[in-house]
């Protein structure tokens, strides 16, 4: 049974840090592309961050360009997400997602993902 657990989650004031993790177990975690989606209240889900299976491209929304990076340890079967400069528009549940589809695309839409994990609340207070 696939399983997707986050964590890192909580409460910071604009301008801090909070640094996710997603640890993947049940499935071969290389062979997956994985990302990081958000979803605010009232919101849809919408695409993060992706990383590819062996690290070595990363894909980012542009409205977290430059403030939030994406990393896997395959060694742990597990992706982190290190955000700076929160804003509190990034206020939101983060979801850690898993992908069959090919390194090389931009998988921001949920359907390209296969599993999804519980998510995890992050809130940015002004």
């Amino acid at each position: 049974q696939v399983q997707l657990v986050e964590s890192g989650g909580g409460l910071v004031q604009t301008g801090g840090s909070l640094r996710l993790s997603c640890a993947a177990s049940g499935l071969t975690f290389s062979r997956y592309m994985m990302g990081w989606f958000r979803q605010a209240p009232g919101k849809g889900r919408e695409f993060v961050s992706a990383v590819s299976r062996s690290g070595g491209r990363t894909y980012y929304a542009d409205s977290v360009k430059g403030r939030f990076t994406i990393s896997r340890d395959n060694a742990k079967n597990t992706i982190y997400l290190q955000m700076n400069s929160l804003k509190p528009e990034d206020t939101a549940v983060y979801y850690c997602a898993a992908s069959t589809g090919p390194d090389t695309a931009y998988l921001a839409r949920t359907s390209d993902y296969n599993y999804w994990g519980q998510g995890t609340q992050v809130t940015v207070s002004s």
